[in-house]
């Protein structure tokens, strides 16, 4: 996958898997075990992921440490998710909530990087959860999954 609108199918494809399901532990379990790290799936996106902050279309903005960037809005297409990617290493982002939830892809690219405390896979937050996003022990990228797009920066 190298180019933008292959990225967007792939993730087109995902987000029909999940959409209309809850934002929950059981979700969570189902895509790593569906869509984990052994799976052609996570080696799409991750693959998709490196082409594109290779090519520029990808984590293009830096702020306080961290590299990062909504590729896509949501849109029906989509099944009404964003997809946002940052790059982050040791290193804890805003704090922020999820007023409808949040499902990352946790990308370690160096050392042995976890994502709140998860390795490489699937986390999944449930609508109302909040956290200070957190990258330890290494370099990753992540990619979120915010159903419309909804994210709310606290102070």
């Amino acid at each position: 996958m190298s180019d933008k609108a292959a990225f967007h199918e792939a993730l087109a494809d995902l987000t029909g898997q999940i959409a209309g399901r809850s934002l929950d532990c059981d979700l969570q379990t189902w895509l790593n075990q569906t869509h984990g790290p052994d799976s052609d799936a996570y080696r799409q996106l991750k693959a998709g992921c490196l082409a594109g902050v290779a090519q520029g279309w990808l984590c293009e903005r830096e702020g306080g440490g961290i590299r990062y960037g909504r590729v896509f809005k949501a849109d029906d297409a989509l099944h009404r998710f964003s997809v946002d990617v940052v790059d982050m290493q040791d290193i804890a982002g805003p704090h922020h909530t999820h007023p409808l939830g949040e499902i990352d892809l946790i990308i370690p690219l160096e050392g042995d990087a976890t994502f709140d405390g998860h390795p490489a896979g699937w986390c999944v937050y449930p609508p109302g959860s909040a956290h200070r996003p957190t990258v330890a022990q290494g370099r990753s990228l992540v990619l979120y999954l915010l159903p419309e797009g909804q994210i709310q920066f606290t102070r």
